[in-house]
């Protein structure tokens, strides 16, 4: 009997031993720990964690993150591991509510602090395109206003939506849940590194190929492929330009020349012209003296008229070759844009430099060939050897004077 009792004791310590293993085995979880659990069921747009309590704790889908979920089952799947926060618990009720936005909150501030603080880049995925900007999740939202995505203008910010971008933090407000990131500022310091190597290896005198950027009034910007060079005016064309607009526009293909590179100052000169044969090179086996061509009057200055004979090819006709008769200035019978016939005296292709004359291209009034004609006969005048040299006008053109009468 004595044995009896003492295994039913022995039953019963046993039992209360294993319960006291039991308990033992289950966590101690309060308010506000930070627990690890894996996910062993999604249902009804909650979230079941085991995390090793009496039972599961259960994320709502505003818990999951900081943004909005539509579909639970695309952020997280069974048999995933996940940190969260203990929101509340209650025995009673055996409800245990976790919060795995509050623990990436904490780090995600933490991490974008120590990002500005160095002026660390880093790369997020762009989940949503909205009014003035895109927006990203970090563990908090981030968003990148229209004006701190790319150097120019963006109509269409849709295209961003699931793309994958490099960022800098700009403004960190933890108070208000405000982060502000910029993709603009990225691609300006890659610009600035690709500026830099492109400078390096850029040589005067260089033919290089480039995309026009802009026009302005005084000349061209255009890329050279992560550089900008500016083609001036005056070196767009081998003709006069009033207006870029005449020869290029934005984004034609060009090949330019490299006149001067100021490194220092980031600045390089190209020419459009000096990169194609200049119009003078093959005027030899246009032009030549003698000929007569069509032109147009270009300039009017004081002392002539500069006319153009061919494309980017200027000559000038002196005063004195305008017209038969004598004028005080050319505007007296020419204007600009005129089209005239000229008559090519002289060319020097070394000097770039060709004599034109309108005169000669017309027949000089009937009086004025008579002056001519006077005058040539008296040149060709030859006194005798034993003539004295003191006879009168009249005595020396004798009967050439008569006809004249």
């Amino acid at each position: 009997m004595v044995e009896e009792i003492n295994t039913n004791e022995n039953v019963e310590s046993e039992e209360t031993s294993k319960e006291s293993v039991d308990m033992s085995a289950v966590s101690t979880i309060k308010k506000g720990d930070t627990v690890t659990g894996t996910v062993v069921k999604i249902h009804d747009k909650q979230v079941y964690v085991d995390v090793g309590y009496k039972y599961d704790g259960i994320l709502q889908a505003n818990e999951l993150s900081s943004l909005p979920i539509e579909d639970i089952s695309s952020f997280v799947q069974v048999g995933q591991e996940m940190t969260c926060k203990v929101l509340s618990i209650n025995d009673t009720k055996e409800t245990l509510l976790l919060s795995k936005r509050l623990i990436d909150s904490n780090k995600a501030w933490d991490r974008m602090q120590q990002l500005l603080d160095n002026n660390e880049g880093f790369e997020a995925q762009i989940v949503d395109a909205v009014k003035g900007g895109l927006v990203v999740d970090v563990g908090v939202r981030g968003f990148i206003p229209a004006s701190m995505i790319e150097r120019q203008f963006i109509d269409d910010l849709s295209i961003y939506k699931g793309r994958t971008l490099g960022l800098k933090v700009k403004e960190i407000d933890k108070l208000k849940n405000k982060l502000i990131l910029s993709h603009k500022d990225v691609v300006e310091e890659q610009m600035k590194v690709k500026k830099q190597e492109v400078l390096e290896k850029i040589q005067t005198d260089q033919i290089l190929e480039g995309t026009v950027q802009r026009l302005t009034p005084f000349g061209v910007f255009v890329d050279l492929g992560g550089v900008d060079g500016l083609i001036h005016i005056s070196e767009l064309s081998w003709n006069h330009v009033d207006q870029p607009s005449e020869v290029i526009k934005e984004g034609d293909k060009v090949n330019v020349k490299v006149l001067k590179i100021d490194r220092a100052n980031e600045r390089i000169s190209l020419s459009l012209k000096a990169a194609t044969p200049g119009p003078w090179e093959n005027i030899g086996h246009e032009l030549k003296s003698g000929d007569t061509v069509e032109g147009k009057v270009k300039r009017l200055v004081d002392f002539g008229a500069f006319v153009e004979v061919a494309s980017g090819i200027e000559g000038l006709v002196h005063i004195s070759h305008i017209s038969h008769r004598r004028i005080g200035t050319p505007h007296e019978v020419l204007k600009v844009g005129q089209i005239v016939n000229v008559k090519i005296l002289e060319i020097n292709p070394a000097e770039k430099r060709i004599s034109l004359s309108i005169k000669e291209t017309e027949v000089a009034p009937e009086p004025l060939r008579q002056e001519r004609q006077f005058k040539a006969q008296k040149q060709q005048i030859e006194l005798p050897e034993n003539q004295s040299l003191n006879l009168t006008l009249g005595e020396r053109l004798g009967e050439k004077l008569s006809k004249f009468k």
